[in-house]
């Protein structure tokens, strides 16, 4: 029986977004080539779904309404997402890909993740947003360049040239 090496583990973590989608095709491009086989890590994808409360943001009386079809809402982007992610990976010729869903805020998500799969290394798109956007929302990059408990990597999309 031969053993096989673990390899390190890198998350990248995806969401909807031109941004993330970026940073998973910059990601392969520069780690997982195909011309190097014996690629450095195994690869592993997460995607976190609001909750359909966080998503609705409020929970008086119509809540419960709502909820069903946003919740629908969430797993149809979810899917898609999931999807769109294997597609690239396999486009890019990476097929020992593992892709995930996790409920809950992508700042925790991606932390757990790392720490479930004791990653060495956590990529996030960065989405770019001004200061005042970023101090409404949070960045996740910036949360999880302090909490995770690995190298995290930050892939910025250049600006497109009008």
């Amino acid at each position: 029986m031969e053993t096989t090496e673990q390899k390190p583990v890198m998350i990248v973590g995806v969401d909807d977004s031109d941004h993330s989608f970026y940073a998973l095709e910059w990601t392969l491009d520069h780690f997982l080539l195909p011309s190097a086989p014996n690629y450095p890590f195994k690869l592993v994808v997460v995607h976190s779904k609001p909750s359909p409360t966080s998503a609705i943001g409020f929970a008086g009386p119509g809540a419960a309404d709502v909820f069903p079809f946003v919740d629908s809402d969430l797993k149809k982007i979810a899917a898609r997402v999931v999807e769109k992610a294997k597609e690239l990976c396999h486009s890019k010729s990476v097929n020992d890909v593992h892709v995930e869903v996790v409920e809950g805020d992508a700042r925790n998500v991606l932390c757990e993740a790392v720490e479930r799969h004791h990653a060495a290394m956590l990529v996030v798109g960065s989405h770019g947003y001004g200061a005042i956007k970023r101090a409404v929302l949070g960045s996740v990059s910036d949360y999880v360049t302090h909490h995770a408990h690995c190298t995290v990597m930050i892939v910025k999309k250049p600006k497109t040239k009008h």
